[in-house]
């Protein structure tokens, strides 16, 4: 049974167009192509990029953040209450006001310190500034450095100024061994951050990441089996151009420096819109679904291809919406908080607790930490 369906996955006529074989992308005559086995690297490789990825967190962006003075928000721990502790893990975070009025019953405390142990609560599981700053480093190092790479891998190519050279001789276009490695890092790296998902800092857009990385990995899986090399490094190159200007805003929000963060996002917003907005869909998409109906009849690789590049299409006008949004606050000169963040909940007798803390020393159910007078969160 899995002989067969080994076979129907891999049958021809799904992956490559009318009249052409797999033994048409055999190796000869100095030529070499993708190989489905090339990519079995990447899963190990995507673990050796874990492994990077926390000694860089580790002794370099931790160093980073106390050069730049990353400093975390104050946060009261909440009281221990087995009662509150128990509805709080098994039930809900956030409870109706009738859960509140019963959990006031039971534990003995009045509905205002119900209230308030459940902010506190939720405020202990939200990540740390620093969290944050560590994360938003490693992304802005490899996002940056993996633009660089693309540009070098395609901007002395012909089909990086005309698109129709992107399908000059399709399928038999052999491959580069820059081409290779750009491809394997890159989808090396989108698998260990579908590895860590789970672990990193949770946004409202928590389920439009899973399909982004879901949706990347098997593009550029794709792309890799049916040798659309060209137009994959292509696509890589042009989501890695704005990534890396998203990443250092965050960086320089969590540092506190309001004015770099504000003109690198409006700068980022700019490029994003312009890439993912136009670029994208009227060159790119354009390229992959009318040029090759010149040389060949669609085929089911052809469908899926496009299809998978529609839902990423989708998900870059969900976030443009978002980053449109957060431009014109920024614009307007207003506080600005990412549209998919999970903002920390104070009120004003919290608020002078707080104070109190800096002020005097820890509270008896808090703790010290340095405050952060930069609102804007992540």
């Amino acid at each position: 049974m899995f002989q067969t369906l080994y076979s129907y996955f891999w049958w021809e006529r799904l992956w490559l167009p009318a009249n052409l074989t797999w033994a048409d992308l055999e190796d000869q005559d100095g030529r070499v192509y993708a190989k489905a086995s090339d990519l079995y690297i990447t899963l190990p490789l995507a673990f050796l990029f874990l492994v990077v990825r926390h000694l860089f967190e580790t002794y370099v962006a931790t160093p980073l953040a106390r050069l730049l003075n990353v400093k975390e928000k104050v946060r009261l721990k909440a009281t221990p209450n087995t009662v509150l502790e128990k509805f709080y893990a098994a039930t809900t975070k956030h409870p109706k006001q009738a859960d509140v009025e019963m959990l006031s019953k039971k534990s003995g405390c009045s509905v205002r310190q119900v209230e308030r142990w459940f902010r506190r609560r939720r405020n202990q599981d939200r990540p740390s500034l620093l969290k944050k700053f560590r994360e938003a480093s490693w992304r802005f190092t490899f996002y940056l450095l993996a633009f660089i790479a693309g540009m070098a891998v395609i901007v002395d190519k012909p089909w990086f100024y005309d698109l129709r050279e992107v399908w000059k001789g399709y399928p038999i276009q052999s491959m580069l061994p820059s081409q290779y490695w750009y491809y394997i890092i890159e989808l090396s790296f989108y698998w260990s951050l579908l590895f860590s998902i789970a672990s990193d800092v949770k946004r409202k857009d928590f389920k439009e990441q899973i399909i982004h990385h879901v949706a990347t990995i098997i593009l550029i899986s794709f792309s890799w089996f049916a040798n659309y090399i060209r137009a994959g490094t292509l696509i890589m190159a042009l989501h890695d151009s704005s990534d890396y200007l998203l990443e250092s805003a965050k960086m320089f929000n969590y540092a506190g420096w309001r004015n770099t963060c504000n003109n690198i996002f409006i700068v980022f917003a700019a490029v994003f819109i312009i890439t993912r907005l136009v670029i994208l869909p009227f060159w790119i998409m354009h390229c992959t679904v009318v040029y090759p109906l010149d040389l060949y009849p669609a085929f089911f690789g052809y469908y899926f291809f496009n299809f998978m590049m529609v839902v990423l299409q989708s998900l870059h006008i969900f976030w443009a919406y978002l980053i449109i949004r957060m431009a014109q606050k920024f614009i307007t000169g207003k506080v600005v908080e990412d549209e998919r963040s999970d903002r920390e909940e104070t009120d004003n007798s919290e608020e002078e607790e707080e104070a109190a803390v800096l002020k005097n020393g820890p509270l008896s159910n808090g703790h010290p930490v340095l405050n952060n007078n930069h609102r804007k969160t992540d």
